[in-house]
């Protein structure tokens, strides 16, 4: 289970990288202005009938109260910083712990 938190993290982290370079080639483009795509503005154009069922779906099932100030929050969020969060804790989570020796006398 640990190695699988760890290699989907993994595999975040190199989707944050991809949408890093991507917003950099287009500020680049641009004339040198930072250009930051949000997460919503790319679901809405890789496929915008699961956003509309996402939010149908966590409407419906847990609440609006979870759509309004979280997931707008997130889906404004950029999304380079989304996948890179959401890696770094996967990643982490992850991880082997080390054992804890308990000393008694």
């Amino acid at each position: 289970m640990l190695v699988f938190l760890r290699i989907f993290g993994v595999w975040l982290l190199l989707l944050a990288m991809v949408a890093a370079v991507v917003d950099a080639t287009k500020s680049l483009a641009g004339g040198g202005a930072w250009v930051v795509t949000p997460m919503g503005e790319q679901w809405q154009a890789l496929n915008p009938d699961s956003l509309a069922a996402t939010k149908a779906w966590i409407e419906t099932s847990v609440g609006p109260f979870l759509w309004d100030p979280v997931m707008t929050t997130i889906l404004h969020a950029p999304t380079w910083v989304v996948f890179g969060i959401l890696g770094v804790l996967l990643f982490w989570l992850g991880q082997k712990r080390k054992p804890v020796e308990v000393f008694i006398n």
